[in-house]
C-alpha cells in the first residue's frame, strides 16, 4: 500500500492528515482509497527521501532493497542513486508512475523496478539486503503486522529490515480516526515479535520530528523507528 505524511516526505500510508476529518467508507479497497489521493492533485509528495531513511541508510553497502509503500518514489529515487537496485512497492498506478517518471529525470530507471501490489493480497518475490517502510498505516483494511512479518522473512542473513511509523496522531489531528495501528518502537517490536536468536535490535526509539500539516499549522510528530538487522548465519 502507500503511505501518509505530511511536509518534506514524499509517501506514506496514513498519508493525508488534511483528509483526517473527513469520513472513509470501510468498504474501499486500498487501490480505491490511495488512488484518488494522487489523481487529485499535480503531485502529493516533495520527491525528496524521509530523512530517518537518509540517517540510517546513509554509508551502508548498496545492495538490493525493497521499499514497501513507495508512494510518489523520494525513497526509491535517493537508494537508487546511492547504488541500491531497488524494488518500489505501492498500491495506486498514478503513484508508481510518478516515481518512474522521476527516476527517469534523476537518470536510475535502470536501477528500480516500479510493482504494483495491494500488500493485504500480494507480495513482491525476492530477498533484500535492506528492506524499508514508512509510515505504513492505513485508513481502510489493513493487515499491516502480518505484511510487515511478511516483509521481515524478505530480508537477507545479514540485512536490515528498517520500519518507521507514528508513534502518535499529529497535534492537529489529535481526535482523528484512525486505523489503531499507531505504535511506538518498543510496541511495534514486540507486535513484530522477531526471534532474538535470528534478529538483533540495533535501534528502536521514538524520535521527534518538525512538520507542518493542513493550513500551514507546524508541530511536532513523533516517530517510532525500528531498525533490525538479521543475523548471518553460518
Amino acid at each position: 500500500m502507500t503511505r501518509t505524511h505530511p511536509h518534506d516526505h514524499d509517501h506514506a500510508h496514513e498519508r493525508g492528515h488534511d483528509h483526517d476529518h473527513e469520513p472513509v467508507d470501510p468498504n474501499l479497497s486500498a487501490e480505491e482509497f490511495w488512488e484518488p489521493m494522487y489523481t487529485s492533485e499535480d503531485r502529493r509528495w516533495s520527491g525528496r527521501a524521509n530523512g530517518v531513511l537518509v540517517d540510517q541508510v546513509s554509508g551502508l553497502t548498496p545492495g538490493r532493497a525493497l521499499d514497501l509503500g513507495c508512494g510518489e518514489g523520494g525513497d526509491a529515487v535517493w537508494l537508487a542513486e546511492q547504488g541500491w537496485t531497488v524494488t518500489a512497492v505501492d498500491v495506486a498506478p498514478s503513484a508508481l508512475s510518478r516515481g518512474a517518471d522521476a527516476a527517469r529525470e534523476r537518470g536510475v530507471a535502470d536501477r528500480i523496478d516500479w510493482q504494483r501490489h495491494d500488500l493485504s493480497e500480494t507480495f513482491p518475490d525476492g530477498e533484500f539486503e535492506l528492506v524499508t517502510n514508512h509510515y505504513l498505516h492505513s485508513p481502510v483494511g489493513f493487515p499491516r503486522t502480518e505484511v510487515l512479518k511478511k516483509a521481515a522473512q524478505a530480508v537477507v542473513p545479514g540485512g536490515l529490515f528498517l520500519v518507521v511509523g507514528h508513534a502518535e496522531s499529529p497535534p492537529w489531528a489529535r481526535h482523528a480516526h484512525h486505523d489503531n495501528t499507531l505504535m511506538t518502537a518498543e510496541e511495534e517490536l514486540a507486535e513484530l515479535a522477531l526471534d532474538p536468536a535470528e534478529w538483533e535490535v540495533e535501534l528502536a526509539a521514538n524520535l521527534p520530528r518538525e512538520a507542518t500539516g493542513p493550513g500551514g499549522v507546524s508541530g511536532t510528530l513523533l516517530d517510532s523507528v525500528v531498525r533490525v538487522r538479521r543475523r548471518a548465519t553460518g
